[in-house]
């Protein structure tokens, strides 16, 4: 008999769509941060433009407002004759501009009532800025508009100026302190618990036993959570006991997380603690994928549950294709790893009836294999910058033969 024939196998499409729907039930909730705290933050309601953008008429340049009709010339007249009279600092309201006048005006300066175009002061004569009084020569026929920003033509009082899901970039935050905005409503993060499983594993920086490794998957998945826009309220290694795992367990959901992830015991071996406590509550199955090809999902008192399987390289795989999306689906985690076309290096045979995902280092062109297949190799999958999918088949991929890969930096 397989070894996997107790449980139902799932294509790696299906069991993404799995996590994705056991993740739905996670309801954002919303906080309010400061502009200087909502970088990478997903923005939880629409903003509403207080205002527009410009909030009024001003000059694009450093030069003078004029109106456009006073520079027509007649047939033949190269130039305009204006009288300068008090200039407009930014930041100042002006008086109105009558017929034949000028003001000096200087960039994002309001325009003067009256005033329907700005001519450049080196486009100018004398030169400079002349005393108020002075005659100014400026180029015949100034067409009306000219280096004037509109009040309103980035963005009009009342429209949606961001809108609810988007994450807020650096361009995103400059727009909404244009609008007056000092503080913007963002979704919270949502929190997650972490295990790791098995007797055999120890924490970094304790005493190690001759029989034991130390844990690498609490930091994998706390990184990749963070990473996800994921708060990890707690990390626990959990022995090869039910009951202690239950134990644990509960105490953890009296913290309200989002979503619990562990690492390990969902096979089919005898000590496989995750299952034996979550069986009951979820399904555990095989996906056709290596590394990753135990995979669990469950609910402990309605908050989704994801089991991953226990190699480092497994988790961190297991994580990229299937956890990732899943949280940029349904609560905008940042998006999934960029997928890419390259061309392989070498020749590789692929899996029959599985999806192989092998560590890759791409040089923007071609992909060459970081290590061997195994789900254990973590120090060549550090190497890798790029997870290279390689479909079911049974058939060797000639090198150059294009594969996609799913960038890791």
């Amino acid at each position: 008999m397989s070894r996997h024939a107790q449980h139902p196998v799932r294509s790696v499409d299906e069991h993404r769509r799995a996590v994705t729907e056991a993740l739905r039930g996670i309801r954002p909730r919303g906080e309010t941060v400061p502009l200087r705290e909502a970088l990478g933050r997903v923005l939880a309601e629409d903003l509403v433009a207080p205002l527009s953008l410009q909030p009024f008429d001003n000059s694009q340049m450093d030069g003078f407002a004029v109106r456009a009709a006073d520079t027509r010339g007649a047939p033949g007249e190269e130039e305009a004759r204006l009288v300068v009279v008090a200039p407009v600092p930014a930041g100042h309201v002006p008086g109105p501009l009558a017929a034949g006048e000028a003001a000096p005006v200087m960039t994002g300066a309001p325009l003067p009532p009256g005033a329907d175009a700005v001519v450049p002061v080196e486009e100018t004569l004398p030169g400079g800025f002349p005393a108020p009084g002075s005659v100014l020569r400026v180029p015949a026929d100034q067409p009306a508009g000219r280096f004037v920003r509109r009040a309103g033509e980035d963005l009009a009082e009342g429209a949606t100026a961001l809108s609810a899901g988007q994450r807020l970039t650096p361009a995103r935050i400059g727009l909404a302190a244009a609008l007056g905005c000092a503080a913007l409503r963002v979704r919270a993060r949502p929190r997650a618990v972490v295990y790791t499983t098995g007797d055999e594993v120890v924490a970094p920086g304790t005493a190690r036993g001759p029989a034991q490794i130390f844990d690498a998957n609490a930091a994998i998945l706390g990184a990749q959570l963070t990473e996800a826009d994921v708060e990890v309220l707690a990390a626990h290694l959990v022995p090869d006991d039910p009951e202690a795992f239950a134990a644990r367990l509960a105490a953890d959901a009296a913290q309200g997380p989002d979503l619990f992830v562990s690492s390990g015991g969902v096979s089919e071996g005898a000590y496989e603690v995750v299952r034996q406590v979550l069986g009951p509550h979820g399904e555990f199955v095989h996906v056709a994928m290596q590394p990753g090809g135990p995979q669990g999902l469950a609910h402990r008192d309605g908050v989704p549950f994801v089991c991953l399987p226990g190699n480092p390289v497994s988790t961190l795989v297991s994580f990229e294709m299937f956890l990732r999306p899943a949280l940029t689906e349904t609560v905008g985690a940042p998006v999934p790893r960029p997928l890419r076309t390259a061309r392989l290096a070498e020749a590789v045979r692929p899996l029959p009836g599985r999806t192989q995902v092998r560590r890759g280092v791409w040089d923007g062109t071609v992909v060459r294999l970081a290590g061997g297949p195994g789900s254990h190799l973590l120090a060549a999958a550090a190497r890798a910058n790029a997870l290279v999918l390689l479909p079911p088949g049974d058939a060797e991929l000639p090198a150059g033969a294009p594969v996609e890969l799913l960038g890791l930096d």
